[in-house]
């Protein structure tokens, strides 16, 4: 009988280990090693989830995405359109820096930590119950007791974690190559749509109970807690990996967290689109918040109206903004899926190269959607539409090179990275940055409404500098990108033989 001992002798040092519970009893020509990667049709083979099962799952995690943008975009409505708290404009932004920035930042490293390791459905239904529930304990705090809903927001933003960390890696373990990249589009597909629904529902929610905000928050606790149903019933986890190589073996990462971290960090491919992606956020972020509160006071200079005093404002610019971002965003990420799946057969750089060109392409519409706020609404709303069209080509491909670079056993921390970066630098740092500098601006000046009106203006033209300097990170990556695809491929083939290796020396021990 060969010794385990003996076996080990010959295997290299590993890197990774294995779920023995998966592996065990796992039949010899199943443990075999291979460079290619499996056929789409071959997939259901590897993971055990049927083709339809696996539609089915894509399906309920776009749907919890769904919500999940709704209830983000429901908060920046509510206060881009409804007076509440505004003796400096810093103040109307304290909410989101709590909500979707300090506790995802810092939940987002733990779930990526266990993500990498635990359950991965199990995590994603705890943490979206928990989110339906305070999302609607939310919606019952009075006006007056700001410090509990700043509390709440954060635990809302701490369980969103726990499903944006995680839910990429499951439909990466779930298809390959371009269906891969058509599952991601779907799950952001849905993106805009729940940030065009949020505007759209605070503003007729909030109409139809005649001023009453807190109602506006009631919808999206059901649709979550709907949606935690559906993962029960129906969502099936893959193994970990099971598509990238032909093999079925759950391989969760045996790394420490801390090794993990370090490996990203000389990954410059991930760093620097991460950096991209940061810009995104930070853009996105401080348009979907102070946009409506800026097409409020271009209207009003524009047509010289009185500025709003009653308890529901700029309802019809919410609608129309998020009508704007809906089909933009929609229209953005089905033409970014196409036009880098098209490019890549010429071009393998062709991900980060359609970022750089939409982000770099978008700084000056959005530049000019500010210029004539108070010249012409119509031409505002086509530059914000043209803009926001551009900026949407990246949302469902950055995941895709964050996939295309990091090893599988490593992707769920890499994500989790991501967003804490993307919240740290991006969500926290654009709308109170925004606020400040329309605050000091005003410093200083008699109040007016062109005052007002201008101090937006400027303190927005922020956001046409940095989504140019997110798309120099994105042309950055593509000089990276392949170098570090073929580190990530040897990566996890070397971690997978040597999981072979050792595993049929267990089974022979066995023996």
């Amino acid at each position: 009988m060969t010794s385990l001992q003996e076996c080990a002798q010959t295997t290299p040092l590993l890197s990774d280990n294995v779920d023995e519970e998966n592996a065990i009893g796992t039949p010899p020509h199943e443990l075999e090693d291979t460079d290619e990667i499996p056929e789409p049709q071959d997939v259901h083979a590897l993971t055990g989830v049927s083709y339809i099962r696996s539609i089915i799952t894509v399906v309920i995690l776009s749907y919890i995405n769904l919500t999940n943008y709704m209830d983000r975009f429901t908060a920046a409505g509510r206060w881009g359109g409804v007076r509440f708290i505004r003796p400096l404009e810093v103040k109307v932004s304290i909410i989101r820096i709590s909500d979707y920035s300090c506790h995802v930042m810092l939940c987002s490293l733990a779930f990526g930590y266990v993500g990498d390791r635990w359950n991965r459905k199990n995590i994603m239904c705890a943490g979206i119950s928990f989110w339906s529930i305070m999302i609607l304990c939310s919606s019952f705090i009075p006006n007056d007791y700001f410090l509990p809903l700043l509390l709440i927001k954060g635990l809302i933003g701490a369980a969103e974690a726990s499903f944006s960390t995680i839910a990429p890696s499951i439909i990466a373990d779930l298809f390959v190559a371009d269906q891969r990249s058509r599952m991601l589009a779907i799950f952001y597909f849905v993106v805009p749509v729940g940030c065009g629904l949020g505007y759209i529902v605070v503003s007729k929610v909030t109409s139809a109970a005649g001023g009453d905000w807190h109602w506006a928050f009631r919808v999206t606790p059901g649709m979550g807690l709907l949606a935690v149903l559906l993962m029960v019933f129906f969502l099936k986890e893959p193994p970990r990996g099971a598509t990238d190589k032909k093999k079925k073996i759950n391989l969760p990462s045996a790394n420490s967290w801390m090794s993990d971290v370090k490996k990203l960090f000389r990954n410059p491919s991930f760093m620097f689109s991460t950096l991209g992606v940061t810009a995104v956020t930070f853009v996105v972020s401080a348009i979907g918040l102070w946009c409506p509160s800026f097409l409020g006071r271009a209207r009003n200079i524009l047509y010289e109206k009185e500025p709003c005093q009653t308890a529901v404002c700029a309802i019809d610019d919410s609608l129309i903004f998020g009508a704007i971002t809906v089909f933009s965003g929609i229209l953005g990420v089905v033409a970014g899926v196409e036009i880098s799946k098209r490019y890549k057969k010429v071009n393998p750089r062709a991900d980060p190269i359609v970022c750089a060109c939409g982000m770099l392409m978008s700084a000056p519409f959005l530049f000019l959607a500010l210029i004539f706020g108070n010249i012409s609404l119509g031409a505002t709303y086509v530059f914000i539409f043209i803009a926001g069209t551009l900026l949407a080509l990246n949302w469902a491909i950055v995941t895709t090179i964050l996939l295309h670079v990091v090893p599988t056993t490593r992707r769920a921390t890499a994500q989790s990275m991501q967003i804490t970066v993307s919240n740290l630098l991006g969500v926290a740092g654009s709308p109170c940055l925004i606020g400040l500098i329309s605050d000091l601006i005003r410093r200083g000046y008699a109040e007016s409404d062109l005052l007002i009106f201008r101090s937006l203006e400027y303190a927005l033209m922020t956001c046409s500098f940095v989504v140019a300097i997110g798309g120099a990170f994105f042309l950055a990556t593509a000089h990276f990108i392949e170098k570090d695809h073929e580190k990530a491929e040897t990566e996890s083939e070397g971690t997978s033989r040597n999981m072979s290796i050792i595993l049929s020396c267990l089974l022979q021990n066995s023996n």
